[in-house]
């Protein structure tokens, strides 16, 4: 049975995957920040790994014995598929077809950073930010030598390819690992 948490348990949702046991019934929850069928395959195995022992062993020994028998590999807490496991998930989302929405991301993307206006004084060199909804109105004026600052844009620093791919990693990793 796949449970729904409350909106604000949602947000506060680091992990990718939750089971929880109540009421005699166990509820899997896959978060909907997922958007690869294989990865939500990979999520739901290592969950129903927590269903089988009514979530009772946690990460412990027990949950390593059945998430190794059934082709999970890795720390318990991030116990992801292993090869052979991750080919058959394939071959099992191939046959589901479509994953029916793309990943949801919490919270919505902001609008594009990539520059961000300021304004500089050009006899002391005194620095502000400008927010959007006052750099309409023009520079500001200088606090200490009470003449008008000039309107500076400047371009945000971008990653480099390498600090890309090691966020990246990051990400993967952090939706691998459950709570």
């Amino acid at each position: 049975m796949v449970g729904q948490l409350p909106a604000a348990q949602e947000q506060r949702l680091v992990s990718v995957g939750q089971e929880r046991s109540g009421d005699m019934v166990n509820e899997i929850f896959v978060s909907p920040k997922l958007e690869d069928p294989v990865e939500v395959l990979d999520t739901l195995v290592h969950e129903l790994c927590h269903a089988v022992d009514d979530c009772h062993s946690g990460h412990g020994e027990d949950f390593k014995e059945i998430a190794h028998c059934v082709g999970l590999e890795g720390p318990a807490r991030s116990a992801h598929a292993t090869e052979e496991l991750t080919v058959r998930l394939m071959m099992i989302a191939e046959r589901l077809g479509q994953y029916p929405h793309k990943a949801i991301v919490f919270p919505p993307p902001r609008a594009n950073n990539t520059q961000k206006a300021k304004a500089k004084c050009g006899q002391c060199g005194y620095e502000v930010s400008l927010l959007k909804k006052w750099a309409s109105m023009g520079a500001p004026i200088c606090p200490k030598d009470n003449i008008r600052m000039e309107e500076v844009v400047t371009d945000l620093i971008s990653e480099t390819p390498e600090e890309e791919f090691a966020r990246k990693e990051k990400e993967k990793e952090i939706k691998r690992a459950v709570c």
